[in-house]
């Protein structure tokens, strides 16, 4: 029989509907259930495309002894992290405080108040070494709950007490010198030989890497900038050539479990795509570096061609598994390799660094060891002759590959991850003058105000005509800064007006007057904390989010206002800043580029708009904002009193609301900026 999850709209829990537990989702009827019962509440949190939380399901959610054990001395509530961050947000920081890290599938005791007593993230089947089997946890908590309840309350009292602990909100603005400390450290703690930070596992950290670019694009630290490329680019390069990267389909896996970005954990998120496939075509304005649009090329296209609803929205991941097996629908043995490709099978091997052993559990994961002039060197054949065999061999493996059994899909639509897929497919558009790219990030802005609001108040998720819950503060502000950016390629004015719509309720739903935002709204549902996101990990936070958005609307229409919360975001996240940049990349490039200064750029008139609005996005130019319209405008401030020239457009760039002289050709346009 299946569970109470039946219902679920999230493929998460969809996936547990017919496990042997007794499944509650998160819900006031659990809660009642616990204290009615007396016993305690198992959480479980993971998501769909978490490959430990399968292994967990598998091992004893899926056993009937594990599972009637916890169905007589639990009620047992199944979250859906990507759902609710917001659960999964305090109960992670109990988790933190107990252990000293993290990470999902996340396993959480509780009292029936909601208060967390005990934490952890995966137990196996059995026991291993000092990891104690899942079945001698559940003993040990429902003996503790029956024989030392007092025990258990003073614990529960004292993570409640850790998880309500805020940090203290600094006296100052941070300023540029905070932006130097931070490059100061990432460049004392970076891996010179593989790129990126730390050893295995390894993330690509798209936030540190807009730090990066920000850096040398706003020239913010001129004396380390030789350095600071050559990070980026290490960074970039390890990569796009390592197995991280699908290098026949686009687009990259969630981590890479080994240093060097050879082994993926091949699940592939949204918003790893999305920030990522932005963060290399900014690159390559940055760098000249044609490699990198290649590639932002390639993960804009596998989003557009595989991840994207018939009504314009982008699903959220795909699983690491297929038919049970990590990494099957991605791996090649030496036989399959001989048969697809004939002749050039140790060409192509070399290309992709394939071997007749493998490189992962005998099958080949397939990467660009190798520069292209090495292997044409190698095997005497010219460069021109190369790059079209592998073209060719690419098309045959990925023909074939399709006729495998694709990985699960996990098919909700996520609101701040469209949003930042939004302004990826925006940006992308107006820099390489692809409508077809315009015309996704349309699609985006089209689905999350059909689909995803109700009575003018954005909702978290949506799947097959569900929605989930009222949208939290990462949800308004990415898609604001999506919606943003979309009027900034497009010059159309509704995506600008449901922006600047958002912008206003993000600030009365989530701001706290002391500084900063809060990740649930006033609206939401009261919970033991109440989370206010200050890390950029994976994505950029709730915070960062809010203030980029801000910092847009405040170059638009001069409110002092709004620079004021701005300013009150950087005092929140003061201490973060100071003592973990590694962490908080993103907004410190908001920070940065509000310090720097920015420059507004009103394009008015028919003749000549296109031209001269190109002309913003030639660079990565991240103070830029621009605005633009075909005659006067009263819809935004920045553009009221404006008035096309006699021959055309003309561009007014404004510093500090105060403009030069219009211009009318793109030479001056480029000298003004």
């Amino acid at each position: 029989m299946p569970n109470r999850l039946a219902a679920a709209s999230s493929p998460y829990l969809l996936q547990h509907r017919d496990n042997p537990v007794d499944w509650y989702e998160w819900s006031t009827d659990a809660f009642a259930a616990a204290a009615l019962r007396d016993v305690p509440i198992l959480l479980s949190v993971g998501y769909s495309a978490c490959h430990w939380c399968h292994v967990m399901a598998h091992e004893s959610f899926e056993d009937d002894q594990t599972a009637s054990f916890m169905n007589r001395h639990f009620v047992n509530v199944k979250v859906d992290r990507e759902e609710r961050p917001d659960v999964d947000r305090i109960y992670m920081d109990a988790v933190q405080a107990m252990t000293g890290q993290g990470g999902w599938p996340m396993t959480v005791f509780l009292t029936p108040k909601g208060n967390p007593f005990f934490a952890g993230t995966y137990f196996p089947k059995k026991g291993r070494g000092q990891h104690p089997s899942f079945m001698d946890v559940l003993d040990q908590i429902r003996s503790a709950w029956d024989q030392r309840r007092t025990e258990i309350d003073y614990q529960a009292e004292r993570l409640t007490a850790a998880v309500n602990t805020a940090l203290p909100v600094t006296s100052e603005t941070p300023g540029l010198d905070l932006v130097r400390a931070a490059i100061a450290y990432l460049i004392s703690s970076y891996d010179w030989e593989h790129g990126g930070f730390g050893g295995a596992p390894k993330f690509p950290q798209a936030p540190t890497h807009e730090l990066l670019l920000r850096t040398l694009a706003l020239g913010l630290d001129e004396e380390q900038s030789p350095r600071v490329e050559k990070m980026l680019r290490t960074a970039l390069d390890q990569m796009a050539n390592g197995g991280i990267y699908d290098h026949l389909g686009g687009g990259f896996a969630r981590y890479a479990v080994d240093r060097a970005w050879l082994i993926p954990h091949f699940e592939k998120m949204l918003y790893d795509n999305a920030l990522l496939a932005r963060t290399y075509l900014r690159a390559w304005q940055v760098t000249d570096e044609e490699r990198y649009r290649t590639v932002a090329i390639e993960t804009l296209d596998y989003l557009a061609r595989d991840m994207r609803h018939s009504d314009g929205g982008i699903f959220s991941a795909e699983d690491a598994d297929s038919e049970g097996v990590e990494g099957k629908y991605y791996v090649w043995d030496w036989a399959e390799l001989e048969t697809l490709l004939g002749d050039d099978t140790p060409l192509i091997a070399a290309v992709f660094g394939a071997s007749r052993d493998g490189n992962f559990e005998g099958s080949n994961i397939l990467s660009r060891p190798s520069p292209i002039e090495v292997i044409a060197q190698r095997f005497n054949v010219e460069l021109d002759d190369l790059a079209a065999r592998t073209a060719k061999a690419r098309t045959l493996l990925l023909t074939a590959r399709a006729a495998r059994v694709r990985p699960g899909l996990d098919d909700k639509i996520i609101a701040a991850w469209n949003g930042l897929a939004m302004r990826a497919f925006a940006e992308s558009g107006a820099i390489l003058g692809r409508e077809d790219y315009i015309d996704v990030a349309r699609g985006i802005a089209a689905f999350l105000r059909d689909h995803l609001t109700v009575d003018g108040r954005l909702q978290r998720s949506w799947r097959e005509g569900a929605i989930s819950v009222p949208g939290f503060c990462d949800d308004y502000g990415a898609v604001a800064v999506g919606l943003f950016t979309l009027y900034q390629a497009t010059g159309e004015l509704e995506w600008y007006a449901e922006a600047e719509r958002l912008s206003h309720d993000m600030i009365n739903l989530f701001a706290d007057p002391a500084g900063g935002f809060f990740a649930t709204g006033n609206d939401a549902e009261k919970l033991i904390a109440r989370p206010k996101n200050l890390f950029d990990n994976p994505t950029p936070s709730d915070n960062a989010l809010a203030a980029e958005a801000l910092q847009i609307l405040w170059a638009y229409t001069g409110e002092t206002t709004l620079a004021d919360t701005i300013e009150g975001v950087g005092r929140a996240a003061g201490r973060i800043l100071e003592h973990y940049p590694h962490a908080s990349g993103h907004l410190l490039s908001v920070l940065a580029t509000f310090q720097a200064g920015l420059k507004a750029v009103a394009i008015v008139g028919k003749e000549n708009l296109e031209i001269l609005r190109q002309v913003a996005w030639e660079q990565f130019r991240p103070n830029c904002i621009v605005a633009s319209s075909i005659g006067p405008s009263h819809d935004i401030p920045l553009l009221i009193n404006r008035s096309p020239g006699p021959n055309g457009a003309l561009a007014y760039v404004c510093r500090n609301f105060v403009c030069d002289l219009p211009v009318s050709t793109t030479e001056e346009l480029r000298g003004q900026l």
